[in-house]
């Protein structure tokens, strides 16, 4: 094999691990169930979406070799070496292996409001199959390895779900919003590529109206129906995704990616993210996907 996380994790052979952690008095918006690598062979490899219970939850899935047949809406497809797979349950779907067929892939199945509401939107954005760029199957691989043989608490637990959710979101629905800003209100995509480009300012939803040249009444109204959340929980997430991204980065202080995200008080900041990860921000470089324990600089 070669030297990428996904060799890697092939090497290291099939593995399968049932993530059950103590309940949380406030569940986790995003929160892995299982992850693993498998090799499965002939029709008793078969799994009815209709038939897993009632409790809401996805399913990641990558072909590394192989074939397996999906049927989704009433298409069936073949899932073939670099395809990878997305459904949510419960659903009307079915994914299987007929005799004499073999399918190696690897997993991650996750729960929670978050994970659910971001793996709707890219399978209405994408579809149930589509191929990813090498970097981001790295990126998911690496996550079902951490997942499959590292001591796990809740927040690292989550912490991995939420930076394979968003290594999946950045890749898919970025890619589509690049070809598609005509189809979107033009004066929405305005305000989102405003508030992104300034998250370390002020971005009070007045003033949020004020770029899309509307009343607030009206751009709130808009903006929710557009984006399916309020404009204040937009910009909310938006800083806590930066923030991430920056606390796994490991080059800038605590106090530093607190200012660059919009928080004048590194405290605020600390609470504001405990509130959305379950963890904090020092904690959730110290366990970061990237490489070993970081000090604090």
């Amino acid at each position: 094999m070669g030297n990428s996380v996904l060799d890697h994790l092939v090497d290291r052979g099939p593995v399968r691990r049932v993530i059950s952690l103590p309940r949380r008095r406030a569940p986790l918006h995003i929160m892995p169930t299982s992850a693993g690598y498998e090799i499965a062979e002939g029709p008793a490899y078969d799994w009815d979406g209709r038939k897993r219970g009632n409790t809401p939850f996805s399913v990641l899935q990558h072909t590394v070799a192989g074939a397996g047949r999906l049927h989704y809406e009433r298409r069936e497809h073949r899932l073939r070496p670099g395809d990878t797979m997305l459904v949510t349950i419960p659903h009307p779907h079915r994914y299987w292996l007929e005799g004499g067929e073999t399918w190696s892939f690897f997993w991650i199945a996750m729960s929670g409001q978050e994970a659910l509401r971001l793996h709707r939107a890219i399978l209405a954005a994408a579809g149930p199959v589509f191929r990813l760029r090498t970097e981001t199957v790295d990126e998911l691989a690496r996550a079902c390895l951490a997942l499959a043989d590292e001591p796990l608490e809740a927040g690292r637990a989550s912490g991995i779900a939420y930076t394979a959710t968003m290594a999946l979101h950045d890749d898919l629905l970025a890619r589509q919003e690049a070809g598609a800003g005509e189809a979107r209100h033009a004066a929405i995509a305005r305000v989102t590529a405003h508030v992104r480009q300034h998250l370390d300012e002020p971005l009070e939803v007045q003033a949020l109206a004020d770029v899309a040249g509307m009343s607030r009444a009206h751009f709130s109204r808009l903006f929710a129906r557009v984006e399916g959340l309020p404009p204040s929980e937009f910009v909310l997430r938006e800083r806590m995704q930066r923030a991430a991204r920056l606390l796994v980065n490991g080059q800038l202080s605590v106090k530093a990616i607190a200012s660059a995200c919009g928080f004048a008080d590194p405290n605020y900041f600390a609470k504001a993210f405990r509130r959305s990860f379950a963890i904090s921000p020092s904690a959730f470089r110290t366990t970061g996907m990237y490489g070993g324990p970081r000090s604090e600089r």
